[in-house]
């Protein structure tokens, strides 16, 4: 299926379950993942009365171009014209995304493309639930989207900071080296431009690295690595949260207890629900079935 977000830009999705459901769990994936990931935990939330949604964001794979519908049509653009550069009848250009050049702050477009694809389906109950830095996503979105009634409650699996990952696992002078790079890029008005790889070993422009592993980003809202900060997005988070962590999260940079206790200080939703799931990695390979009954018996009572 396609959804077509405000600023239409065509995104890919599969829906798993009724056509008609009375509840809906928009799963929304990290890093380099796309509609095809994560299925061990998507699909089996459709279930009676229960449909799951999943889609490429703007951060799918690694690098990808994010297409625009054809204003007169709205349709994606033919067969031969989807190329770099292609622009629709008004205007509406092409974009160079994936994880490498995707700009964090387009989550919001892109998920309320998802959520305006269900209300046009007549879900009522929608529940955003978030993978990794989809975590950031979608907080990050009902922090700025106009508030959607049908919205009962978020989901975050194995939220990470980026940043405070990075700065536990990298070397110091590697990552000051690459934010001091990146950070020159941008001033040069070079914001699109991939570090070197002899600065940084992944596949990334300037603007995405400091998005993901600088302390001052829009991205970096689970400041744990800075005890004194106040996470001023995750504050003005209001709906029913559930949060999920994993007790061998490969990626976590302090234990599951302390990050426990910080999301139970800074969570400010009345409604706050919180569980570890013993043995698992950032992936949850081979006890997504644990986190599915944990989030199906969670929505059952909202």
């Amino acid at each position: 299926m396609n959804i077509i977000t405000p600023k239409k830009y065509i995104l890919n999705g599969l829906w798993f379950g009724s056509g008609q459901p009375q509840k809906l769990f928009i799963f929304v994936h990290g890093l380099t993942a796309n509609a095809f990931s994560n299925h061990d935990l998507v699909v089996p939330l459709a279930g009676k009365g229960a449909a799951a949604m999943t889609f490429s964001n703007r951060g799918h794979d690694i690098i990808a171009t994010i297409y625009p519908v054809d204003k007169k049509s709205e349709a994606p653009p033919p067969h031969g014209r989807g190329v770099l550069g292609y622009v629709s009848k008004k205007g509406c250009k092409s974009i160079i995304a994936g994880m490498a050049h995707e700009v964090f702050t387009d989550c919001v477009d892109d998920i309320q493309g998802a959520v305006h694809f269900a209300r046009s389906r007549g879900v009522k109950n929608i529940y955003l639930v978030g993978h990794s830095t989809g975590c950031q996503k979608i907080i990050y979105y009902l922090a700025r989207a106009k508030p959607i009634s049908a919205i009962k409650g978020a989901v975050l699996l194995c939220p990470l900071s980026d940043y405070s990952s990075a700065k536990k696992f990298t070397n110091p002078r590697v990552l000051g080296r690459a934010t001091k790079i990146a950070r020159e890029l941008v001033k040069q008005k070079r914001p699109h431009e991939l570090l070197p790889g002899n600065a940084w070993p992944d596949i990334i422009d300037a603007q995405r690295f400091l998005s993901l592993y600088t302390p001052d980003s829009k991205e970096e809202m689970f400041t744990y690595a800075r005890p004194n900060v106040i996470p001023k997005t995750l504050h003005q988070i209001k709906v029913p949260i559930l949060t999920v962590l994993a007790e061998k999260d490969e990626y976590g940079d302090i234990q599951p207890s302390a990050m426990l206790d910080w999301f139970k200080g800074h969570i400010m939703a009345a409604d706050a629900s919180f569980a570890v799931v013993k043995d698992a990695l950032h992936d949850f390979d081979g006890l997504g079935y644990k986190v599915v009954k944990i989030i199906s018996n969670w929505a059952k009572k909202r």
